[in-house]
């Protein structure tokens, strides 16, 4: 496909502001003749990503043992991890294997959407998942009767109405800028990204998505935090030292999870802010860890660190082989 020079696009944006029939995306500045290559690790890890997770939700369902609610917390966040893969694998791999860079204005916002109430998704499992294993460790002969099934389900519907309730008015917003630009800085359409492209007031689309951000991953953040201090104040009421290293051991992985969540979240949050002071490279590299890392290891941590899922996928897959 023969594409037009940045040039063009550029000289049509500046001599009026308007609604652009597309946007333009961008893979790693500098390597464009080595992006063929680049797509070979990306491709792996979409692989690892969306094999790993669905081999997670395979054996959960599929392992009686497993169903109990921190699995199905890990299930759901599974689910999640695989909404985000799958509506940003389109045009990362386009830009990367094809040089395919355009992407419709409407299609744009609606990847937009998508990716930012996956990850409010995700914020709120991660907290819900912080107050299952506080549970588990304050009161475990109670456990299964405060986190039942219809509890798990009433947390996981307000963790999606959250998400994509809090997102609708965003592509609202910005429909109604005018754009002087249209290149972005990623293989994928992200709300700061776009809203620095336009033109006209964005006041109002600075203020709402920092109020977006405080009430979803800053509260959900703070609760975390908070979990984990009730947490530690739970284990040091265990009387040996076993039983408090066994208790804090079931957190492990949980806390790994929260870790390569948030830091790329909030390092790419400060990118954005103050943008002018680092390298494009840099700026790329975060916005591709934002968009592989929890997916990618979310996985791998859980069947690694944690006893139970590792033993049934040894189970299941020792029962296909012989």
């Amino acid at each position: 496909m023969t594409h037009l020079p940045k040039s063009h696009y550029a000289l049509n944006l500046n001599n009026s502001p308007f609604q652009p029939p597309f946007f333009l995306l961008t893979g790693i500045p500098g390597f464009e003749a080595a992006h063929i290559w680049i797509a070979i690790p990306l491709c792996i890890m979409y692989t690892i990503a969306l094999l790993g997770n669905c081999i997670i939700l395979f054996i959960i369902k599929t392992t009686s043992s497993l169903h109990e609610p921190q699995y199905i917390f890990l299930s759901i966040l599974a689910t999640t991890d695989i909404g985000l893969s799958i509506c940003t694998l389109p045009t990362v791999l386009n830009v990367f294997l094809f040089n395919h860079r355009e992407i419709e204005f409407h299609s744009c916002l609606a990847q937009m959407y998508f990716i930012h109430t996956f990850s409010f998704m995700e914020s709120a499992i991660l907290l819900a998942m912080a107050f299952d294993r506080f549970v588990a460790i304050r009161n475990p002969l109670h456990y299964t009767t405060i986190i039942t099934h219809p509890r798990i389900v009433g947390i996981v519907l307000v963790a999606v109405l959250r998400g994509a309730t809090l997102m609708v008015p965003l592509p609202i917003l910005l429909k109604r800028l005018p754009f002087c630009k249209n290149i972005l800085s990623h293989g994928y359409c992200y709300h700061p990204d776009i809203m620095k492209l336009a033109c006209g007031p964005i006041r109002f689309n600075i203020i709402y998505g920092l109020v977006l951000v405080l009430s979803s991953f800053g509260v959900d953040s703070m609760l975390i935090i908070v979990s984990y201090v009730l947490i530690l104040k739970a284990v040091l009421n265990i009387a040996s030292s076993e039983g408090r290293l066994k208790a804090l051991n079931t957190c492990i992985s949980h806390i790994v999870t929260v870790v390569i969540f948030y830091v790329p979240l909030i390092i790419l949050a400060l990118i954005h802010r103050f943008g002018t002071f680092t390298s494009p490279l840099f700026h790329v590299t975060m916005a591709n860890l934002f968009l592989f890392l929890t997916p990618v290891l979310n996985p791998l941590v859980y069947s690694f660190k944690t006893k139970q899922i590792r033993f049934a996928i040894q189970k299941v897959f020792m029962k296909r082989i012989f």
